[in-house]
């Protein structure tokens, strides 16, 4: 059941992907982008396919069962349904190009990723702290996305070649406005996850959490350091992208580096 969910999921997230890819094409040639409905359809199909298959690989009898794998996928599932309710308002189907392998990958991780025996039970509000967290993790996980695409736009741009994939992306003040936004909101989701944390996790400073609490608050610091540049003096551009990979490549090692350590190096 699971391997035929992760098929069919798969299937319709390359058939998304390849829809992305004829749009774009269409738009560079200066066309206008037909199979609008079509893409809407398959992207929610896609959505609900790889919930599905996540919802079979976490729910267990007694609680749920969350390991590097299914967190991995369970991320690219909350950037891709992030991505789409804001494809519904601006252009930024580009992105899609880039999100679309990373998520078909993480689905056929959980295949591979040793069995879990361990479950948690969401009661007392932990529910709370793991879902505002993998959400914090999405949130900026697209963020850092698009500040690689705004990355790639300032550089061609700044050398006059516009051109390729550039050409379909929204203007760079429109580009860096959705930055920080997104940036925003996942500094706000982050701040809730560590609040619940602290409300919810037994001693979140024990052995085996030290490292991904100081290494989340670390991060926190550095996005939040950011957005207060930027508002009180005016930082953009490439001191905006250098901040925000930095955050990410931190926020990253503090959750995935610490259970990819955790399930595959310490037997």
């Amino acid at each position: 059941m699971t391997i035929t969910l992760n098929l069919f999921a798969t299937l319709a997230w390359l058939a998304t992907w390849l829809l992305i890819g004829v749009r774009l094409r269409d738009r560079l040639q200066t066309r206008s982008p037909q199979y609008r409905h079509v893409l809407v359809a398959l992207w929610l199909l896609s959505l609900g396919l790889h919930g599905w298959s996540i919802v079979n690989h976490v729910w267990q009898v007694d609680g749920v069962s969350i390991s590097f794998a299914t967190a991995s996928s369970i991320v690219m599932w909350l950037c891709n349904l992030l991505l789409f309710m804001t494809m519904l308002k601006r252009p930024l189907e580009t992105l899609g190009l880039f999100i679309v392998p990373f998520t078909v990958t993480t689905m056929l991780l959980p295949l591979l990723s040793p069995s879990q025996t361990n479950t948690i039970n969401l009661n007392n509000g932990l529910g709370v702290h793991i879902f505002t967290s993998l959400l914090a993790y999405s949130m900026l996980t697209l963020a850092a996305l698009q500040a690689l695409l705004l990355a790639l736009q300032n550089k061609h741009l700044h050398n006059h070649q516009p051109g390729g994939l550039i050409r379909t992306l929204p203007p760079l003040l429109d580009m860096e406005a959705l930055l920080f936004k997104l940036i925003l909101l996942g500094v706000m989701l982050l701040s809730l996850g560590l609040f619940s944390g602290a409300l919810y996790v037994d001693n979140l400073f024990a052995q085996h959490l030290a490292h991904k609490t100081i290494l989340s608050i670390v991060a926190w610091v550095i996005f939040t350091a950011l957005l207060v540049g930027h508002w009180r003096y005016g930082w953009r551009g490439r001191i905006a992208i250098r901040w925000t990979l930095s955050g990410f490549f931190i926020l990253m090692l503090a959750f995935f580096g610490s259970k990819f350590v955790l399930e595959f190096l310490v037997k």
